[in-house]
This record gives structure tokens, C-alpha cells and sequence, in this order.
């Protein structure tokens, strides 16, 4: 009985595991010198573009590293080593997937070195200080490290972001603009930029910038969905029914979606598709904010 008990126990801990790796990513690499060469011992730091959670690795041998067990989602990772210019980019882990880069470190003389190092530390501070919400002095932070060196995309991001938290909306266009400029194949940067931007009205400035970002993660519901967003705003219906069909392809429970997809199909006096979208909407997210507009366009689509 007792041998039964441990079996279903072992079971039990079994299924868990595999369900908990179905909702994580892993993240490998290889850090290489200008020649191609395995850097061995360097450091590489993975930070949440959203939540600014961190892991810190070293590279073996080979120059390879591993973190499993990552939530999904946008993360900048950064390379340092001794006689080297640190490296900086973005990278998608996904849904129990597995993301492989390669990162090309140069050498740099002693004096580039220190001014970088001394920025990478002020800028770990303004992440920490991001962390607990401390948004002000995270900015100023941020801001330190951009005067130290203003080649590094990811500290005119998290710049942006501080400015944004702040309601600062022109310094946080200022700092994610240079982000992007820096690093335009950035989902992040492009993606944060298209909303500041929308949200200061000037739409069809961010559309530009919503639609990069649906060309860097063409698999991202929330990308479609913003883009889709944005061309409603243009006046664009029929292109925005395309990504939020896409959307909802691509994540069946988006609810807030489907709210469009309805409004979109209403305009275009499509009845039956307005009322199954609206319908799914309600079904998924009846306590939403637009539940009760739902209900009364509803009952008068089925008039």
C-alpha cells in the first residue's frame, strides 16, 4: 500500500513537471570573440523587458551558457568580459521553446573599459531601483549611465520606460526613439515607442513603429493586437480585422479581440459574425469594463 502511495506520489510530481515545463522557455547561447573563438567565463545577465526579473550566468569552455525555467516573454541579455565591450541585445524566449543565440564580443583598450564598466553599475542600480517601483530615481539613474555611454540601446530603453511611469510622455518618446535607433531590430523598443506614441494621439506615427513589431514577432498576439489597435485609430478597419483575427488565431482566449472583431463586423453590417464575436467576448471575460456595451449591442444585433 505504502509502495502504491509513493508511486502515485512520484506520479504526481511527474505530471507537474512536465505541465510546468510546458509554461516556461529555455534560453542557451554561445559568446564568441571577432575570430570566432569560445570566450570563456563571461558574464551574462538576462533581464525581463517587463518585469526587469534577472539571471546572471557564466559561459563554459565551449563559450556556451543555459537558464531553463524562464517565464515567456522579451529579455535584453548582456555579455561582459575582462579586455572586452560589453554586448547588448534582445531576445524572445517562448512558450515552452528553446531560444539559441550567438553573441560577438570586441576588444576594447583599458580606458573604453572602465568608462562601460562603471555605466553597466549604474545602470544595475537603476534596474534595482526600477524593481521597487522607485521610478524617479531609476530615471536618474538611467540617465547617468546614458551620459557614461550613448551606444547602449538598452539604457535608452529602460530610460524610456522610467520617463513612462513618470508620464513624462516627450522624454520617454526622446529616450525610446534613440533605443530604436540604436537597435531597430528591438521588438521592445518599437513596440513601447508605437505606445507612447498612440497614446499621445499621433497614430499614424506609431503605426509605423506597431507594424515592426509585428515583423519581428509575427507569432505575438498582443503585437497583431496593438497594430490592430492602431489602424482602428487611422481609420483602417479592414486591415485592423486582419491582425485582430490574427490575434485571436493565435491566442483563442483573447478576449478583448474578439470586442473589436465585433465592433469591426458591425460596421460592416456583418450581423451573424458581430454577434458570434461578441458573444465569445462575454464568454470569456464577462466581468470586463465593455461586458455591459456588449450585452446592449447584442440585444440589439439580435432584434
Amino acid at each position: 500500500m505504502r509502495k502504491r502511495a509513493i508511486m502515485a506520489i512520484l506520479l504526481g510530481l511527474a505530471v507537474f513537471a512536465a505541465a510546468w515545463a510546458q509554461i516556461q522557455g529555455k534560453l542557451m547561447g554561445v559568446v564568441k570573440d571577432g575570430q570566432g573563438n569560445p570566450v570563456e567565463k563571461a558574464v551574462v545577465t538576462v533581464v525581463s523587458t517587463k518585469t526587469s526579473a534577472s539571471y546572471e550566468l557564466s559561459t563554459n569552455k565551449e563559450g556556451r551558457f543555459l537558464q531553463i525555467g524562464i517565464q515567456p516573454g522579451y529579455f535584453q541579455v548582456s555579455v561582459k568580459k575582462d579586455g572586452y565591450l560589453p554586448k547588448s541585445t534582445e531576445v524572445r524566449v517562448s512558450l515552452a521553446g528553446e531560444t539559441d543565440i550567438e553573441i560577438r564580443l570586441d576588444t576594447a583598450d583599458e580606458i573604453a573599459l572602465k568608462t562601460v564598466s562603471a555605466a553597466d553599475q549604474v545602470f544595475l542600480k537603476g534596474n534595482r531601483l526600477y524593481g521597487e517601483q522607485k521610478y524617479a530615481e531609476a530615471a536618474a539613474a538611467f540617465e547617468e549611465a546614458v551620459k557614461m555611454n550613448r551606444l547602449n540601446w538598452g539604457y535608452f530603453f529602460n530610460l524610456g520606460l522610467a520617463y513612462k511611469k513618470m508620464d513624462k510622455k516627450d522624454e520617454s518618446i526622446a529616450a525610446l526613439r534613440k533605443a530604436v535607433e540604436l537597435n531597430s531590430e528591438s521588438y521592445s523598443s518599437n513596440k513601447e515607442l508605437a505606445e507612447v506614441l498612440g497614446k499621445g494621439g499621433a497614430f499614424e506615427e506609431a503605426k509605423t513603429y506597431f507594424q515592426k513589431a509585428v515583423e519581428l514577432s509575427p507569432d505575438d498576439p498582443d503585437a497583431h493586437y496593438n497594430l490592430g489597435a492602431c489602424l482602428t485609430n487611422t481609420g483602417e478597419a479592414d486591415a485592423a480585422q486582419v491582425h485582430f483575427q490574427k490575434a485571436v488565431d493565435l491566442k483563442p482566449d483573447y478576449a478583448d479581440a474578439y470586442y473589436q472583431l465585433g465592433t469591426i463586423f458591425i460596421g460592416q453590417n456583418k450581423v451573424p459574425d458581430a454577434v458570434r464575436s461578441l458573444e465569445k467576448f462575454l464568454e470569456l471575460a464577462p466581468n470586463h469594463e465593455k461586458a455591459p456595451l456588449a450585452k446592449q449591442l447584442l440585444q440589439y444585433l439580435k432584434k
